[in-house]
């Protein structure tokens, strides 16, 4: 099974883009996929109902995808400060057990970060810890924009935790630009961290206008998806 934990910088959006668009091609390729949040936050009401944004994105790219969530918070707070304001909080245990309930039932499962690797998600307990419990590989999605410095330390908190890494995809990468600071991100960033950079998204204005075809694309040829999940891809072999 295809497995991973995707994480992020600063940018709710860019982690929903690239999530969406590789849960979709994954789709596209004859892989069941799935994709699961353990905390939501910024949940919103529809209809009476409680909805993942993040979730609700992705059913929108491709509806044929199961997506499941173990925690919806409304407030826009770190998780365990929105969870205090709603007189609960999150556990561990409950993330392992749901992880569980549904990863087996698809050949690609994708699990879904919040705000990054050091944000408190818990009473001592860091989403890093969260990844640690339920031991999967990390893909680390970074704004081109993002400080080297901030980067750096992101991946190497990783690290030093002895999370396995399966790379770092790019994306509000312009298509050209003078910023030497971007054109030597990927180099820096595999130099600096021993971690390869498996893909590039470009600059878009607004992911909520692209259309699944083109988030396909996007990611086909600009994600090696062979490198990302370590597997041979019989359909991109023709």
């Amino acid at each position: 099974m295809l497995d991973i934990f995707i994480t992020g910088s600063e940018s709710v959006l860019g982690k929903r883009l690239v999530s969406a668009g590789l849960a979709a091609t994954m789709q596209s390729l004859g892989y069941s996929t799935g994709v699961y949040m353990p905390i939501q936050i910024g949940a919103i009401e529809n209809n009476g109902y409680i909805e993942a944004p993040d979730l609700v994105y992705i059913k929108d790219i491709d509806k044929n995808i199961k997506t499941y969530c173990s925690y919806l918070f409304r407030e826009n707070d770190i998780p365990m400060i929105a969870a205090s304001k709603e007189n609960t909080s999150v556990k561990k245990e409950t993330i392992l057990e749901d992880y569980k309930n549904v990863c087996d039932k698809f050949e690609c499962f994708l699990t879904i970060g919040t705000n990054g690797m050091a944000t408190p998600i818990g009473n001592n307990f860091l989403e890093v810890d969260m990844v640690k419990y339920i031991e999967l590989p990390i893909l680390f999605v970074i704004s081109a924009y993002t400080p080297i410095n901030d980067i750096l330390m992101m991946i190497n908190h990783a690290v030093i935790k002895n999370i396995k890494i399966s790379g770092v995809v790019l994306y509000d990468c312009p298509y050209k630009t003078n910023d030497e600071n971007i054109k030597n991100l990927p180099k820096l960033i595999e130099k600096y961290t021993n971690t390869s950079v498996v893909g590039a998204f470009p600059k878009i204005d607004n992911i909520y206008t692209i259309t699944p075809g083109d988030l396909i694309s996007y990611v086909l040829s600009g994600v090696n998806l062979e490198r990302l999940f370590d597997v041979q891809i019989a359909k991109l072999r023709f």
